[in-house]
């Protein structure tokens, strides 16, 4: 069971690429942030005919969005919060099976949340706080088990999750009013599927800016994009890919996708060992 996530900076515009990511990946269920299309106008058909026969999503005109395409059957878990209120469609859950028992999926866009980091000055990035806040008071007061939660965060927690700590600590994504957040959060029972097969000491790198003239080269990345699993779905843990290629496909996204794969303990799903 291969499961990606990737913020693919709207899903009409790169549907193309969509299909890209299917053939060179070939995941299970793709979990797509910053759709940027309303639910009237979301492209399913064109979804389907690429093998994702299962679909739930959430989306609004030119911002935010969320969407789930899966080739197994998904249950759309509805009782989640209107975070902060806002109806902003950041926010999409579902359950499936693995190992003979349900697991609950959350695909989560976090606002990036502006320029500054003062929650005084500066509105987005107040509203970045109370979201995270919201979400880690929610998920503390709920049963975490069976749980996999990806998205883009929008938040590089560790030191080596950024091409320079010291000098991004004032840099929204990175300051510690978020990072220490993130990892409140992380803490409600869940743990980082992507350090689990790369040690917290290395480097590691989903997003680089639109503004490097070559992003490979500079390599000024960061990791705002998340895969966490609750402890018992660890043994789970099969793989992680982080499709650097991505960052070079024609009109890309500034993201690039995350695969993690999964083994069914019991069955072998997926050929995986």
């Amino acid at each position: 069971m291969r499961i990606v996530t990737w913020n693919i900076n709207s899903l009409r515009l790169r549907l193309p690429l969509l299909a890209r990511l299917g053939e060179d990946l070939r995941p299970d269920i793709i979990c797509l942030q910053e759709t940027k299309v309303p639910d009237d106008l979301f492209p399913a058909d064109a979804v389907r005919a690429l093998g994702y026969t299962h679909i739930l999503y959430r989306g609004m005109k030119a911002y935010n969005g969320v969407a789930i395409l899966s080739r197994v059957e998904l249950t759309s878990l509805d009782d989640t919060p209107d975070w902060c209120g806002r109806g902003d469609c950041r926010h999409i859950a579902a359950s499936f099976p693995l190992g003979g028992d349900a697991v609950e999926l959350h695909n989560f866009y976090i606002p990036a949340g502006g320029d500054i980091p003062d929650p005084e000055a500066n509105p987005k990035f107040a509203h970045k706080l109370a979201f995270v806040d919201e979400a880690t008071t929610w998920f503390a007061n709920r049963p975490n088990r069976r749980t996999i939660l990806v998205g883009d965060l929008n938040i590089a927690p560790l030191e080596q999750d950024v091409w320079s700590h010291k000098q991004l600590l004032t840099v929204v994504s990175h300051t510690p009013p978020e990072t220490t957040r993130l990892l409140a959060w992380q803490q409600n029972g869940f743990v980082d599927a992507m350090r689990h097969f790369v040690p917290a000491d290395e480097k590691l790198y989903t997003w680089w800016s639109y503004r490097n003239r070559d992003w490979k080269a500079s390599n000024r990345g960061r990791r705002l994009d998340h895969v966490w699993i609750t402890a018992d779905l660890t043994d789970h843990l099969a793989g992680m890919t982080v499709l650097r290629d991505a960052r070079d496909w024609p009109t890309t996204s500034d993201h690039v996708p995350v695969a993690v794969d999964f083994r069914d303990c019991e069955h072998g799903i997926g050929g995986l060992p």
